[in-house]
């Protein structure tokens, strides 16, 4: 097994961590690096699974046996990943399995209050001509602890980057054919429980994909057990396309003035009942506010990182802006905030991410093409004001 590398840049960003090798190995050496952390989200979701969803380990492990095996049809590369995981970590593959596809076990308990907001920007709009995505991901603060940036690259060359919780293989993230992905809760009644194909391995299937058709291919003609929002856009040759998944049926949403964006209730004509969006926060407005923010420099065609950032950050209405706070009115265990903020140039394969809230924490800046020779990230970028004399010196961990 070939160690890890694990980078840390004190509290100011995620740690990353980056493996090489064939998926079976790469997921062997993830595993060991993160055992503990992915102890610590196993304890978590199956505790959440005995108490929420009334799931009995038997019907847990039965389950899980399910996606493993779903897995291996639908991604051998995942299914690897997920077999060389658990061996790293000492967990059972069918366990993780089961982690992955939280969101399908956990149907109809209620525990779905995930948001975020997306956008993408096509190169005809932006003032350097690249195409431009990002994301503010909202959920439980506390899950910051066990999720970190995920490097991966194959004995072909091919290499992925993407936001990860312990346990899980994708979020929201890019690959170096100039692909990338956000995604955003949907909830409808259509989803249920059952054999399907869990939405995190949709995540991890589109970016495994080398062209946009690719990708398409792995969201689209796959039986879905759950509703979910994918933003796609590729850096080659700049579109971008947004897709509200369902089981059995999705919409398609084209950016419009060169800008796209999206929150978590659906917008197109679907035969469904949208179940999230009277109470997820603020949806109704989040991408339309997104869209007013940015509009005078869309017009203009020069939307920069600036600007992105300056939308991600945007506070109105808080606590449930865009830049999403936790409510103090809530009690605890069930409060919501943006945990990371993440922009990606698909052109130039560059991400950068800032915890959440971003109004009050820089970007740090990796480069997808040069990160596994030199996975040290460079001085924070985008700084607020309260940060612009703050530094966060790295340290580099062999695991």
């Amino acid at each position: 097994m070939r160690d890890a590398t694990v980078v840390t840049t004190s509290t100011q960003t995620p740690r990353l961590i980056v493996v090489q090798g064939s998926y079976r190995q790469m997921g062997e050496t993830l595993g060991h690096a993160t055992a503990d952390l992915i102890a610590r989200s196993l304890d978590t979701y199956l505790g959440r699974f005995r108490a929420d969803a009334g799931l009995s380990d038997a019907d847990i492990d039965r389950w899980g046996h399910t996606y493993l095996d779903i897995a291996a049809s639908y991604s051998p590369q995942i299914a690897a990943m997920l077999d060389g995981m658990a061996s790293g970590s000492r967990q059972s593959a069918h366990r993780l399995a089961a982690l992955n596809a939280r969101t399908e076990m956990l149907y109809g308990t209620g525990y779905r209050d995930e948001g975020c907001t997306s956008l993408s920007v096509l190169p005809s709009h932006t003032g350097d001509g690249h195409t431009l995505l990002a994301q503010n991901w909202d959920w439980h603060p506390e899950q910051a602890e066990v999720t970190f940036l995920l490097a991966t690259r194959d004995e072909t060359g091919f290499s992925v980057l993407s936001l990860a919780e312990a346990g899980m293989l994708a979020k929201s993230g890019l690959n170096s054919a100039g692909l990338g992905v956000c995604a955003n809760l949907l909830v409808s009644d259509r989803d249920r429980g059952g054999a399907g194909v869990p939405y995190h391995y949709l995540l991890r299937g589109a970016l495994q994909a080398r062209t946009m058709s690719g990708a398409h291919k792995k969201l689209l003609p796959v039986q879905r057990i759950s509703s979910g929002n994918v933003l796609l856009a590729d850096g080659n040759g700049g579109e971008a396309v947004d897709f509200e998944l369902a089981p059995d049926v999705f919409g398609t949403l084209l950016p419009e003035n060169g800008l796209v964006t999206h929150a978590n209730h659906f917008e197109t004509p679907l035969p469904l009942h949208d179940k999230k969006a009277a109470t997820s926060a603020l949806t109704i407005l989040r991408s339309v506010r997104a869209r007013h923010l940015l509009e005078p420099a869309l017009e203009d065609r020069r939307i920069g990182l600036t600007d992105i950032v300056a939308t991600l950050r945007d506070e109105w209405s808080s606590p449930d802006g865009i830049c999403r706070h936790p409510d103090p009115e809530v009690p605890e265990a069930e409060r919501n905030a943006t945990v990371y903020s993440v922009v990606m140039d698909l052109t130039d394969r560059v991400l950068w991410i800032a915890p959440g809230p971003p109004s009050r924490h820089g970007y740090a800046r990796w480069e997808l093409d040069t990160l596994f020779d030199d996975p040290t990230p460079g001085p924070l970028e985008f700084l607020p004001e309260s940060q612009k004399t703050a530094t966060a010196p790295s340290e580099e961990i062999p695991a």
